[in-house]
């Protein structure tokens, strides 16, 4: 066996070996992207319930408090009316992104690339941190809701300040958590203890699939242009 021979068998061994990985990588990714849709999928009927819960406590804020501010503003409790505006105003808020997300969902499609999926699973989880973070700022109106004005011409001097030390420290906490909610802090406890749930788990999960699949894309890739070169 001569040297040209020795070569182009050489030559035929890498392009075997290089339509192998081809299939082993479009069969990982036909894989992975089963299994990233039965992630997702599993977050559904969380999300359908917090969006119907979403829908049906909005609504129901919007007609009492449209009737307070058309009908009765001057007689009511502004704290009252000032709270909940802001609890429902957020809570429309963090609705539109449990929509947004369902949208999403429903939108996937197994058949897309690699870097689709990443990009979908990825929007579903940096939103996911985002609802989470607009819901803590909602912590302040659960303390001020119930005020009124004659409690502080009635109430001694420790009651209000025990009520306004309550109320600053959760305002002061709903901007910690609104501030410090953010993916770079995933390995921290608390960060954990607050998405463990069912509605972040699967997102989870799905993202490190997509990255395994990358990392093995990787190598794929260096193999052929070194063949190539």
């Amino acid at each position: 066996m001569n040297d040209q021979e020795i070569k182009n068998l050489w030559i035929l061994s890498n392009e075997k070996l290089e339509l192998q990985f081809e299939e082993n990588r479009r069969n990982m990714q036909e894989i992975s992207n089963l299994k990233v849709h039965y992630f997702v999928s599993s977050i559904k009927p969380i999300k359908i319930f917090a969006a119907l819960a979403g829908i049906i406590w909005v609504g129901f804020g919007v007609f009492i408090l449209g009737n307070i501010y058309l009908y009765s503003f001057a007689q009511a409790n502004k704290f009252f009316l000032f709270s909940a505006t802001i609890q429902v105003g957020l809570t429309a808020i963090a609705l539109w992104v449990y929509v947004y997300q369902l949208i999403l969902i429903y939108q996937m499609d197994i058949s897309r690339s690699i870097i689709e999926t990443q990009a979908d699973v990825a929007r579903l989880q940096s939103s996911t941190i985002w609802v989470t973070r607009i819901l803590f700022l909602q912590l302040p109106v659960w303390t001020t809701f119930w005020w009124s004005t004659e409690m502080f011409y009635q109430w001694q001097f420790f009651q209000l300040v025990l009520i306004l030390t309550i109320a600053i420290f959760f305002t002061c906490l709903g901007i910690w958590f609104f501030v410090n909610i953010r993916y770079e802090n995933k390995d921290k406890n608390w960060f954990r203890l607050l998405f463990s749930g069912n509605e972040w788990t699967p997102i989870v999960s799905a993202m490190e699939l997509m990255d395994h699949v990358s990392e093995y894309k990787s190598p794929v890739k260096e193999r052929s242009q070194h063949t190539q070169s």
